[in-house]
């Protein structure tokens, strides 16, 4: 046999030029349709919360300039609370720093069950489990509850991972309402129980864009008004990630602010006002053990760590104590001062007491420059532009924290105020 030939790393690896010349085309194309992200910014920093201002962020390649963070879904401020904090590191001490398999292998440990134990109590039902993220709870509860004569119904704002869960799941029938048309509803339900054994509605809590709620007293009234339509009937899933902890009087969320029946499924988060990681769904035993038996998200991925389930528990617990209440008061304070700040210096908003406040700027390059403006003078805020938003409902969305104080809010009015002068037309 002659020598063998040895390869080169050039000849081993062979560069994907015509995908990547295709990828780039397809991101040339999305910049041209305003979709990129683009640049994420880093934060490398935290300034602890002091003379009368909440914390300040530092970003990389912005030297030692503070930034004021009004683009958080941190609306408790629990990530800093020294007690979650303190719970996150005894379980880490105990516990390690990762789970080390699947739940149903050897990766359940005792803080994942009581948490779904105190979640489940927390909302009222008989069971939780958890997830990753509140994007795989949605992606892992919808496909196993849907048959091919299951009849799936969502609002059109509904939130991307709503979304692609039905597509993933491939319903025999899908239905899109106009948001919060509860007409519309009404009609699709019954269109569906024309053919379908089962229905599904499912929506937002809080619209992520806009900071409103769905009528979810009305939609539970829709859904048992024709619930012996369906010989599997009307079933409602709610994912209220941006509700619990951030709305209404105890931090129920949606539920407790439209007195709602409860929904037969709750899908929530531990990422946002409870300021850890992780998703997580409540609802009856049978669905819950229904779908720690068939849910892939679930099934075949890691759960959140032993330590992340410790800091949510702690969190679940402060938010439901009086120290929570006060939490949850100072945060609708923050938030109506805001708005009502935006409306006094002339710019539009949406009613409602969510500390998601959007301010409507109706105008893409606007929203670019009011973003940029806010930027410069050391306020993080997130711009939404066509087609994030539907043309015309260009915004900034800001959200509002229980870490921000009076001197903050008034801060960004200021900045806010300074741009609205600028523009204002000379008498």
């Amino acid at each position: 046999m002659g020598a063998e030939r040895r390869v080169t790393g050039s000849e081993a690896f062979m560069p994907i030029s015509r995908l990547s010349d295709a990828l780039a085309k397809r991101l040339e194309t999305l910049g041209q349709e305003n979709r990129l992200k683009g640049d994420e910014s880093v934060i490398c920093g935290v300034i602890p919360a002091r003379d009368g201002g909440g914390p300040r962020y530092l970003l990389e390649g912005e030297g030692d300039r503070p930034f004021l963070r009004m683009n958080s879904n941190s609306y408790l401020g629990m990530s800093f609370r020294p007690g979650i904090v303190a719970a996150e590191d005894e379980a880490a001490r105990v516990f390690g720093t990762g789970p080390g398999a699947v739940r149903f292998i050897s990766g359940t440990w005792s803080p994942h069950v009581r948490l779904e134990r105190r979640l489940a109590a927390f909302h009222g039902r008989d069971a939780a489990m958890l997830f990753s993220s509140a994007y795989a709870a949605m992606m892992g509860v919808l496909p196993p509850l849907v048959s091919d004569r299951t009849a799936v119904i969502s609002d059109e704002l509904n939130h991307n991972c709503i979304i692609n869960a039905i597509a993933l799941a491939r319903p025999g029938e899908k239905h899109i309402y106009r948001h919060l048309d509860m007409g519309e509803l009404e009609r699709r339900l019954e269109q569906a129980a024309k053919a379908s054994a089962r229905a599904i509605i499912v929506t937002d809590g809080i619209f992520s864009m806009r900071g409103d709620h769905a009528p979810l007293d009305r939609i539970m009234a829709l859904a048992r008004t024709f619930d012996s339509a369906f010989p599997e009937n009307v079933a409602v899933v709610v994912d209220d990630s941006h509700g619990v902890g951030a709305f209404g009087r105890t931090g129920r969320g949606t539920e407790e602010v439209t007195r709602s029946a409860p929904a037969d499924l709750l899908v929530g988060t531990l990422g946002k006002a409870f300021g850890v990681n992780g998703g997580y769904v409540a609802a009856g035993h049978t669905v819950i053990r229904y779908l720690r038996e068939t849910s892939p998200f679930y099934i075949y991925s890691n759960p959140i760590t032993p330590a992340e389930a410790a800091a949510a528990g702690a969190a679940v617990d402060t938010l439901d104590s009086p120290a929570g209440a006060a939490l949850v008061e100072h945060l609708r304070a923050m938030a109506a001062r805001f708005r009502t700040g935006l409306s006094g210096l002339g710019f539009e908003t949406l009613p409602g007491e969510h500390p998601i406040v959007p301010l409507m700027v109706r105008d893409t390059a606007r929203t670019s420059e009011l973003v940029a403006h806010l930027r410069r003078h050391g306020i993080l805020a997130t711009g939404l532009n066509y087609p994030v938003v539907p043309r015309g409902d260009e915004e900034i969305r800001f959200q509002v924290s229980a870490d921000h104080t009076l001197g903050d809010i008034d801060d960004a009015l200021e900045v806010l105020g300074r741009f609205a002068g600028a523009r204002r037309p000379a008498p």
